[in-house]
Order: C-alpha cells, then sequence, then structure tokens
C-alpha cells in the first residue's frame, strides 16, 4: 500500500540533521571499527523491518552510509511511505566495512523515529477514514528535527499545519489574555496588522466561537471541546469558515470527532510521543 506522491523533505533541513546527528554521534571517529575492521574489509548487509510499519526516513538513511561509505552499492526494496510487513527486506548495501558499522546507529535512529511518526499518523488517518476530515500535524516536535517529523507525518498520510510561527496566524490563550480576553480584539487587531496571511482563532468556548466569526476570522481552533459541543460549533459556523478540533484527541475518540463535521483534527501526539519502531540491520549473504 503506498501513499500518494509525496514533497519530499527540504534538503537544508537534511542537511542540517546529519550534519548534527553524525556529529554527535561520531565525534572524532569511530574508534572501535577502526581497531577491529581492516580498512579493506567488504560488508554485505540488509536494512530489515522487524514489525509492520509505514516507512519513512530511508533516503535520509542512505544519505548517512553515502556520506561514511560513498563507494557502497545500495539496492532498495520498498519506498518512503510503504506500509510493509514484518521481514521485509527495505534495502541492501555493500561497501566498505568501517563506513557502514560506522553509519549504522545514526541511519537506523532516523528510520526508525521517522517510520514511528509515519506509522503513528496511518493509524489515525485510518481511524478517520471516511469522514471527511483531514488529520494536521502541530509544532510539538523534536527541536532541530520538525521538517523531517513532518516529512514523516507525509508519510503516514497526514497533512502539515504552520511548519513555522511564519507561516500563519493563529491566536491562542495567552494572546486573548494579552488582549484583555477579549478573542475578538485579538482577531481584530491580527486583521489590522495586514500581514496577508490568514486569521485563525483559538476557541475554548461557543461563545468564543461567535465572537471570532463575528470579528471576521478567517477559521477557527476549537481547543478541546467535547463532540456534542463541536456539533454545536460547526453548526453556529454553517460552513462558512473552516473549523479545527484540537486537543485531547486520541485514537479511541478521533473518529467521534471527525464525525462532528470539523474540517481539521490536529494530533501533537503523532510526533510528540509516536514510539520507533524496530528497524535492522543484519548481515546478508
Amino acid at each position: 500500500m503506498k501513499t500518494m506522491a509525496l514533497m519530499p523533505p527540504d534538503p537544508a533541513d537534511v542537511k542540517a540533521a546529519l550534519d548534527a546527528a553524525l556529529a554527535e554521534d561520531i565525534g572524532q571517529g569511530d574508534v572501535t571499527t577502526r581497531a577491529t575492521v581492516p580498512a579493506e574489509t567488504v560488508l554485505k548487509v540488509d536494512l530489515n523491518a522487524r514489525q509492520q510499519m509505514v516507512l519513512a526516513g530511508l533516503p535520509i538513511a542512505l544519505e548517512v552510509f553515502r556520506r561514511l561509505a560513498p563507494d557502497a552499492r545500495v539496492e532498495t526494496f520498498v519506498t518512503d511511505g510503504d506500509l510493509v510487513a514484518a521481514g521485509t527486506r527495505i534495502a541492501h548495501l555493500t561497501g566498505r566495512a568501517q563506513g557502514i558499522l560506522s553509519a549504522e546507529r545514526t541511519a537506523l535512529n532516523f528510520m526508525q523515529k521517522l517510520s514511528g511518526i509515519a506509522t503513528q499518523t496511518r493509524h489515525y488517518v485510518d481511524a478517520i477514514d471516511g469522514t471527511g476530515a483531514v488529520l494536521l500535524d502541530t509544532r510539538k516536535t523534536i527541536p532541530g528535527l520538525r521538517g523531517l517529523s513532518k516529512y514523516a507525518v507525509r508519510c503516514g498520510g497526514g497533512t502539515n499545519h504552520r511548519m513555522r510561527l511564519d507561516d500563519g496566524i493563529l491566536i491562542k490563550d495567552n494572546h486573548v489574555a494579552v488582549c484583555g480576553g477579549s478573542v475578538a480584539e485579538a482577531v481584530t487587531r491580527a486583521k489590522a496588522a495586514n500581514t496577508g496571511l490568514e486569521v485563525r482563532a483559538e476557541c475554548d468556548t461557543l461563545d468564543q466561537v461567535r465572537q471570532a466569526l463575528a470579528a471576521g476570522a478567517d477559521s477557527l481552533l476549537l481547543d478541546n471541546m467535547p463532540p456534542d459541543v463541536l456539533r454545536e460549533a460547526v453548526a453556529i459556523v454553517g460552513g462558512r469558515i473552516p473549523l479545527e478540533a484540537s486537543g485531547g484527541v486520541r485514537l479511541e475518540n478521533i473518529r467521534a470527532i471527525a464525525e462532528t463535521g470539523v474540517t481539521y483534527i490536529s494530533v501533537g501526539a503523532i510526533t510528540q510521543s509516536a514510539p520507533a519502531v524496530d528497524i535492522g540491520l543484519d548481515l546478508a549473504d
């Protein structure tokens, strides 16, 4: 099972992440491998899925191997976005053992973490299939890995929310507090700023929904509202602007939330707490 064509991660994000990860892991050099493995030794290895997963991060992992074993020959059998079964051979590499062994941990770390995000995302996407609601990620990501984490969300079939604070105006509760507790005032100020960006406002109550709508908000984030209240908000707005449900969303309740008629559902857990999957590097014939 494949997703639609994926927008690849920003090359600058990949380079920055790889530079930091390799500097962190290797330091001045892999002293164990240098001491035990002759420089001329050639190694054949497979990357294997040890559980069912949605694959993400394979090109990033292969770039790690290319940096440390640039002459290695690589053959791939699946691609990012594929749902693969336990036991699937992901890729085969043949090259200098020193480089492959030095790259192993960093390459696996990227693939295991990103595939974990993609797999978790797919679970949530599947849970709302057929409802018309769209799953969004959030900015709850590991610092320095946001671009790659959001790429993994796309691999899992999710849609990206804001990448950075300059991607759109999202008025949260603390912005409202600074504006005297009035969401309408916050929306009015944001619209008057003439940034050219859509203004999205977080609402905790139906009264705030009415206020933000009247003030001209372009979309609303409905925070921690139970399904019955979400339905009321959907009825109040009447399709005039998009609505996003957020807060307290779990696999167990996301379908009920989707069935209220909201346009989007944002879930921080898909990037913040997705468990890494099990991928191994094994000797091959």
